[in-house]
């Protein structure tokens, strides 16, 4: 927590930056799996006498929210920060720098829906790098007024992977996962990851062979 505090922190906003610091926020947000803070409701606060299944849902989000804050307001230059920190929730702080710095553009919306219909991943390339670019992608859309749906957003980075990845697409599809973002990046990583080092055990055993007389 502490190194993605450090990296937020090297670029406050000070008003001038919204678009680049929203993108940024939310992008952390969505890779620490703490942006349902955002979209989902607070839980009820359960009776003192609740049980620990009716309990846990709260105790959850009280806590990611509590992350989710801290991680936005060590974003905010001293003045904004001062002026949040008050706030209960994240979606409050949120809501409120998208009311005084937020400014709908028609041709940035147009733009990265344009981008996410089009996007190809390239064979070799990193999939982290891939999936997060279109994360900043979405952000910018949903920033503009054109929200798409996470499940949507799992479907349009699954269709924009190269042959390589067929096989993880296929499984997907036809065991009809429900992949969260985060999990789907992580997935994928392992995925890159395995084949990668298969391929690797491939071109030793081929070089062995090749060696023997």
């Amino acid at each position: 927590m502490s190194a993605t505090l450090n990296m937020l922190a090297a670029d406050k906003l000070n008003g001038n930056n919204y678009a680049s610091w929203k993108n940024t926020i939310n992008t952390m947000l969505i890779i620490d799996d703490l942006r349902f803070v955002l979209v989902e409701e607070c839980p009820q606060v359960p009776a003192a006498n609740a049980t620990r299944t009716v309990r846990e849902p709260y105790e959850r989000w009280a806590k990611e929210n509590e992350k989710a804050q801290a991680y936005i307001l060590a974003s905010l230059s001293e003045v904004l920060a001062k002026k949040h920190e008050s706030m209960l929730t994240a979606r409050e702080i949120m809501d409120s720098l998208q009311e005084m710095f937020g400014q709908a553009s028609y041709q940035i919306k147009h733009d990265a829906l344009k981008y996410i219909y089009n996007a190809r991943m390239n064979e070799g390339a990193s999939v982290r790098e891939h999936v997060l670019n279109m994360m900043v992608h979405f952000n910018v859309t949903e920033m503009n007024g054109a929200v798409i749906d996470e499940a949507s957003q799992v479907s349009f980075i699954l269709e924009s992977l190269p042959e390589s990845f067929l096989q993880f697409r296929s499984n997907a599809v036809m065991n009809k996962i429900a992949y969260t973002l985060t999990t789907l990046l992580n997935e994928l990583q392992t995925f890159e990851s395995d084949e990668n080092q298969g391929i690797e055990e491939i071109g030793k055993c081929c070089y062995f062979y090749k060696k023997v007389p």
